[in-house]
């Protein structure tokens, strides 16, 4: 049994939950990127904010500190924070569209105890309860290992280009929750 609690977020967790992606970004992601995608990381990545308004974010807390997180969306934006562009917050049918997984992170600390595992778990409950029968999200390297085991597979790779040219690499992975 995995010794942590988990809850939804609230707009009182912004700030934590801001430096616990940021840290995630910075410690996890140069074992796979280089430091200009790491760098670009940042302004892809982040909290969307719609997330925490439409009660789909999850917090992980172990003693009251919040060592995870990560949601779902029933919104078409498939990544990316409150700043990202190409925002979309179109409703998705969920008899022929796929629930978005988001902004899944974890504390550098907490890697490998089972945080993303039980943050998929909710995230695909919580989709299937309210009639999605798929799961989409968007893997950065980093989460590829955790997304094949959990049963996600690969549907695209693509790179995210920023205006100064860095490709970012990211995969768009699929899971059906039949």
């Amino acid at each position: 049994m995995i010794p942590f609690n988990h809850r939804l977020a609230t707009r009182a967790d912004i700030a934590a939950l801001t430096a616990l992606m940021d840290v995630s970004i910075a410690a996890l992601l140069p074992s796979f990127l280089s430091p200009d995608q790491v760098m670009a990381s940042f302004a892809i990545m982040g909290l969307d904010s719609q997330l925490i308004e439409d009660g789909s974010y999850f917090v992980i807390e172990e003693n009251g500190r919040i060592v995870g997180s990560g949601g779902w969306s029933r919104r078409a934006t498939s990544f990316g924070g409150d700043h990202s562009p190409g925002r979309d917050t179109r409703l998705l049918d969920p008899t022929t569209e796929a629930a978005r997984v988001r902004a899944m992170y974890t504390h550098p600390d907490f890697t490998r105890r089972g945080i993303g595992r039980r943050v998929l778990d909710l995230c695909e409950s919580a989709a299937r309860a309210a009639g999605f029968g798929r799961t989409e999200l968007v893997a950065t390297a980093a989460g590829l290992p955790l997304y094949r085991a959990c049963g996600y597979v690969d549907v695209e790779p693509f790179e995210h280009v920023t205006d100064a040219g860095v490709r970012v690499p990211l995969v768009r992975m699929e899971k059906s929750l039949g």
